[in-house]
């Protein structure tokens, strides 16, 4: 536990490092932390505090910097949030109109990067499992066919089936009337399941093919079924402390291309209540050890259907960011309700 006189100058050191992102002296901390100390006091407190894993010092100054631990103790208990004016609100309510659902999550995600100059993200509501209206089977070339997935939602998923051997025209027509005629309006564990026990009547290259057709259908529709949209990626290019390290920074943006881990993360905060953030390493992806996530979830008619949350670095405005993300979720809330019930 630390003593009031270190709680005061760790949150001033945290305060001065976000704002002005220079590592900060003992000068600077008397300066600002309002406490009535002498240069030797405050840096025997900043050695101690040093030492507990709260500052670290860069090795080319004589200042510290804030470590993931002191953001976290900053965060949990130092942080004044700083509540949003109520013109800042109804701005940003107007910006999510009562408009058709995927419009409101991507005005939603551009409105998180616009307030706060990073990445904005909104994970979308997770679909019920689609059911199957059509399948078709297209032939590319020899071994390669198209596989063309129409749901009952209207939703068309493609993917590329890589075979054994070459399936004729024929063929392809007669695995997709088989699938369309006996499994139209299941989903594709119902037909795996009952395919199961049915295709001993097929051909064995027909066995192979639609055993094929079902793995890579059903891995296209859970693809799309969990998603989010993101706004404001070139943003973190102007951060100095992300774009210092291209190495960092492409394995960033390959994570928001890979999509399956952040959506993980962030589904975490639909179990939560409120605003989560995950400092640093806190999140378990590499990627985000020099990130911070703010997420908050979202609701519709009172059931959590997804988050929204941004991306930047450890170094950002929390006191800014954190009300930004809650205000964004309840509204978003609030317009998805309303149309869902107009």
């Amino acid at each position: 536990m630390l003593d009031n006189r270190a709680r005061i100058l760790l949150k001033t050191l945290v305060e001065r490092y976000i704002a002005e992102g220079q590592p900060v002296g003992s000068r600077a901390l008397s300066r600002f932390s309002g406490l009535d100390l002498s240069p030797a006091t405050i840096r025997n407190v900043m050695a101690d505090l040093e030492e507990q894993g709260f500052i670290a010092s860069p090795h080319t100054s004589a200042g510290r910097i804030p470590t993931p631990r002191g953001y976290r103790l900053f965060v949990d208990s130092l942080l004044a949030v700083q509540p949003l004016q109520e013109n800042q609100i109804h701005e940003m309510e107007g910006q999510l109109i009562q408009t058709q659902p995927q419009q409101l999550i991507g005005n939603a995600s551009h409105l998180l990067s616009e307030l706060t100059q990073f990445a904005g993200i909104v994970v979308t509501p997770r679909r019920k499992t689609p059911t199957i209206r059509q399948i078709e089977f297209l032939g590319l070339s020899e071994k390669r066919i198209l596989l063309i997935i129409v749901t009952t939602d209207g939703d068309v998923q493609n993917r590329i089936l890589l075979t054994e051997r070459p399936y004729s025209p024929s063929e392809l027509t007669t695995a997709a009337n088989y699938l369309n005629h006996n499994y139209a309006g299941l989903d594709f564990d119902q037909i795996r399941q009952r395919l199961t026990g049915e295709i001993q009547q097929l051909q064995d290259d027909l066995k192979i093919l639609m055993a094929s057709a079902l793995e890579a259908g059903n891995q296209a529709l859970n693809d799309s079924a969990s998603q989010y949209i993101i706004s404001g990626e070139k943003n973190l290019l102007e951060v100095e402390e992300l774009s210092s390290n291209m190495k960092r920074l492409r394995e960033l943006f390959d994570l928001f291309e890979q999509k399956t881990g952040l959506v993980r993360l962030l589904d975490i905060s639909n179990n939560a209540d409120g605003v989560q953030i995950y400092i640093g390493g806190e999140s378990g992806l590499a990627p985000l050890d020099e990130c911070s996530v703010v997420t908050a979830p979202y609701e519709v008619n009172g059931q959590v259907v997804g988050s929204v949350g941004v991306i930047g670095p450890t170094r950002m405005a929390y006191e800014r960011v954190i009300p930004i993300v809650d205000i964004t979720a309840k509204l978003l809330s609030s317009a998805l309700t309303y149309q869902a019930n107009t």
